[in-house]
């Protein structure tokens, strides 16, 4: 990446699926490259000539941080500049108060908003492949397991159409388990057939037969038959019972397959123990935590950049006499749900964390506040943590907790 005084040139980069608007303004803010590129190799090779042709420093400024149009952007050899949605829009709105916009002046505004304001942006450093590729794994197992939500409550409506006792029986759906007993007992009718010892012998081959379940499971069992819908219903909404639970088997597959490379990646990466030493965070949550906050430690100068990127930091608004406190909305959305997950998890291990969730919630915070307010305070040390490459110490904790004088640790020893 070269420095800020020697960029020459300032790029404005509005990228769209099958093609970008380029506009390129010098020093002065005169317009020097004014193009539309598609989004294919020809295209970008393009991109490639024009910066040849200027032969000096260019920065780039785009509405994105992370995807192909940014990688493709870091190997042309120009600095990046990621610009939030919410702050490409005020400052087209500061070049065009009109309210007219088009790609073109999208791109106008962006490189006119780097060429004034860039000196204080922070530009993107190439990213650690193994990151990178951590945290698209990560996201697209997040997709995953909410297409498998999808797909079980798909499954349990139409179980609901016709099988009541299923549902009874199981309350777990995501357990391949609930998925082999409709398989193994399509209807109600073939689970009356098969009589009580296939019962027995399906819950012990599946390992069900836990003494707080088996007989509840079996009395289930037992009242199929009291409520039994038409043959037509029956005979269809199995048939898409039985569907479910094929696409389900498959797509468990795949969840399993990302969670193996997973883990994998985790434990290539230095890091692994820093992350993986979180009380709550577990094999799931910590890899997901380091996928998006990544390896470079200057990109956060202190604790509080990363807790507005994960969104627990609070937007104040004061004018005057008035002072209101709003929720962060415009976040890193998976490195928040990530943080929500471990903090909700973290009460289970610390007892600090416990204290802190309990008294915020006597005070009449809702769930979700405690947990964001408690994911601060986590942030705060996961933050020193990094810095220092150190793994938790609770001992270490606690002793800091005393030299600050927490209240938490007061309450804690009462």
């Amino acid at each position: 990446m070269r420095s800020w005084n020697e960029i020459a040139y300032y790029a404005g980069f509005d990228w769209a699926k099958d093609h970008h608007d380029v506009i390129i303004v010098d020093r002065s803010g005169q317009i020097v490259v004014d193009l539309q590129i598609e989004h294919n190799a020809s295209g970008w090779q393009r991109w490639r000539e024009h910066l040849a042709a200027l032969d000096a420093g260019v920065a780039v400024s785009v509405e994105t941080s992370q995807g192909v149009v940014v990688e493709q952007l870091l190997q042309s050899g120009v600095s990046v500049y990621p610009v939030s949605p919410a702050s490409a829009k005020r400052y087209r709105e500061r070049k065009i108060p009109s309210g007219n916009k088009t790609d073109r002046v999208d791109a106008w505004s962006l490189a006119d908003a780097l060429r004034l304001d860039g000196h204080g942006w922070k530009a993107l450093a190439p990213e650690d492949p193994l990151v990178a590729e951590l945290r698209l794994l990560c996201r697209d197992e997040v997709a995953l397991i909410e297409e498998r939500t999808a797909l079980i409550n798909q499954l349990q409506s139409a179980l609901h159409e016709y099988y009541p006792a299923a549902l009874e029986a199981f309350g777990d759906w995501t357990l391949p388990s609930a998925w082999a007993f409709v398989e193994r007992f399509p209807t109600p009718q073939l689970l009356l057939a098969a009589g009580k010892r296939k019962w027995e012998k399906f819950l012990h081959t599946h390992r069900l037969a836990r003494s707080q379940t088996y007989q509840k499971r079996l009395e289930s069992f037992a009242r199929a038959g009291e409520f039994v819908s038409g043959e037509a219903l029956t005979r269809s909404k199995s048939r898409l019972a039985l569907a479910r639970v094929r696409m389900l088997r498959t797509l468990q597959g795949q969840l399993d397959a990302h969670r193996t490379e997973i883990e994998k990646l985790f434990a290539e990466h230095p890091d692994h123990n820093l992350f993986g030493s979180l009380p709550g965070a577990g094999p799931k949550i910590a890899p997901r935590l380091l996928g998006e906050i990544g390896s470079d430690r200057a990109r956060y100068e202190d604790p509080t950049g990363l807790q507005c990127l994960a969104g627990t930091a609070p937007v104040s608004y004061q004018s005057g006499q008035i002072h209101k406190v709003y929720l962060r909305r415009h976040c890193n959305k998976p490195l928040r749900h990530a943080v929500h997950l471990w903090a909700n998890s973290s009460r289970r291990y610390c007892a600090w964390a416990a204290v802190y969730y309990d008294q915020l919630r006597a005070r009449g915070k809702s769930h979700a506040c405690a947990l964001r307010c408690l994911g601060q305070r986590w942030l705060k040390i996961l933050w020193k943590m990094w810095q220092t490459g150190t793994p938790y110490d609770s001992e270490l904790h606690t002793r800091n907790q005393l030299q600050h004088g927490s209240w938490v640790l007061k309450i804690q020893s009462a």
